[in-house]
C-alpha cells in the first residue's frame, strides 16, 4: 500500500489519480446519473451539521452525499464518496471511498476494497493495520477543508458573497500589490502596445467587446469540438495554446484596461499637474481590485475582463483609424 500525500503528488500515477479525484467532485456537483441509495434514516448530527447520509444493508450500488457526511453501515458494492462532508465506514465499501471538504474515517473491524482520495481532509484509520486492499492507494491533500465543506453545503454564499476577514483584506491588498507591479513591468516593456490598446478600448471599446465574444465563443466551443475529431497529441496542444492564449491575453487586456481606468479617474479626480503614469495605473489596479471584491459583481466584472482582454489581444495589430488632414 502506497500513502501518497501533498509532499509526493508526482509519484507513480499522481496525475490519474488527481484527474480521478477532480472528475469525482464534478460527479456530485453535477448529481451524476448513478444511483443514490440508502437504507434507514439517520438522526440528525450536531448542531449546525446537516443530517448525514446512513447507508445500512447490502443494496446500494453506489453513494453520494452533497454537503452532508456519509456512514456507511452495510455493505456498499461499488463507492462511497462525500462532497463537504466526512465518510465514515463502519461496514464494508468494494470501491473507491472520497472526500472532498471533509475526511475519511474508517473504524476497527471496517474494509475499503478500493483506493481512498482525500482532499481538505484527512485519512483517519482507527487500526493500526486496517483492513484495505494491499494493491490499493491513498491520495491526500489536507488544506482547505473549511472553504470546500462550505463551499459544497451553501454554494451560492462561498462562491458570490465576499467575507471580510483580516486574511481576506491582506489578500487583497497583495492583489493590489500584485497587479500593480505586473502592470508597471508590462508597461515599460511594451509601452506602445499598451497605450494603443487602451486608447482602442476609449475609442472602439464596443468593437472591442464584440471581437472578445466572438474569440470566446470559438476557443469556448471550437477547441472541445476540435479534440473530438483530431488525434489525442494534436488536440492537446491545441488546448494548450487555447489556454496559453487566454492566460496571456487576460494578462495583456487586464494592464490594458488599468491604464484606461486610471486614466480616466485622474482625468475626473485630480487636476492635470498632479497626473502620472504610475498613479494611473496604480488608480486603475485598486479600482479593479475592490470592483472584484463586491458580491455578485465580481462574477460580471471577471467575465467581462475576460471577453474584453481576449478582444483587445486580437486587435493589438489594428491601428487605430485617423485622418490625415490634407492640404488645399
Amino acid at each position: 500500500m502506497n500513502a501518497i500525500t501533498y509532499d509526493h503528488l508526482y509519484e507513480r500515477d499522481a496525475l490519474g489519480a488527481l484527474v480521478r479525484a477532480l472528475a469525482l467532485a464534478c460527479a456530485l456537483v453535477c448529481g451524476a446519473c448513478v444511483a443514490v441509495c440508502a437504507q434507514g434514516t439517520g438522526q440528525a448530527g450536531a448542531a449546525g451539521e446537516p443530517q448525514p447520509l446512513i447507508v445500512e444493508g447490502d443494496a446500494c450500488l453506489d453513494v453520494f452525499g452533497v454537503g452532508r457526511s456519509v456512514i456507511v453501515r452495510g455493505h456498499v458494492k461499488h463507492g462511497a464518496m462525500a462532497f463537504g462532508g466526512d465518510v465514515i465506514v463502519e461496514g464494508r465499501v468494494e470501491g473507491d471511498v472520497a472526500a472532498v471538504g471533509g475526511s475519511v474515517i474508517q473504524r476497527r473491524g471496517a474494509c475499503i476494497g478500493g483506493d481512498v482520495w482525500v482532499f481538505g481532509g484527512t485519512y483517519q484509520p482507527e487500526q493500526h493495520d486496517p483492513c484495505r486492499n494491499p494493491a490499493s492507494e491513498i491520495v491526500m491533500y489536507a488544506g482547505y477543508e473549511d472553504e470546500l465543506r462550505r463551499l459544497a453545503r451553501d454554494p451560492v454564499g462561498a462562491i458570490l458573497t465576499p467575507h471580510w476577514t483580516p486574511r481576506a483584506l491582506g489578500v487583497r491588498v497583495l492583489a493590489v500589490l500584485f497587479w500593480f507591479v505586473v502592470s508597471l513591468a508590462l508597461t515599460a516593456a511594451t509601452p506602445g502596445a499598451i497605450g494603443r490598446a487602451a486608447a482602442r478600448l476609449r475609442l472602439t471599446s464596443l468593437r472591442v467587446a464584440l471581437i472578445g465574444c466572438a474569440g470566446a465563443v470559438v476557443i469556448g466551443f471550437g477547441v472541445p469540438a476540435a479534440s473530438l475529431v483530431l488525434p489525442q497529441m494534436v488536440s492537446l496542444l491545441v488546448g494548450a495554446l487555447a489556454l496559453l492564449l487566454l492566460l496571456v491575453a487576460y494578462l495583456f487586456g487586464r494592464v490594458a484596461i488599468h491604464a484606461a481606468t486610471g486614466r480616466w479617474l485622474q482625468r475626473a479626480l485630480l487636476a492635470e499637474r498632479h497626473r502620472s503614469e504610475s498613479g494611473a495605473l496604480l488608480l486603475g489596479t485598486v479600482f479593479w481590485v475592490v470592483a472584484l471584491s463586491l458580491p455578485y459583481v465580481w462574477v460580471i466584472g471577471v467575465a467581462g475582463l475576460l471577453v474584453t482582454s481576449l478582444g483587445l489581444a486580437l486587435t493589438v495589430r489594428r491601428p487605430l483609424g485617423r485622418r490625415v488632414p490634407t492640404q488645399d
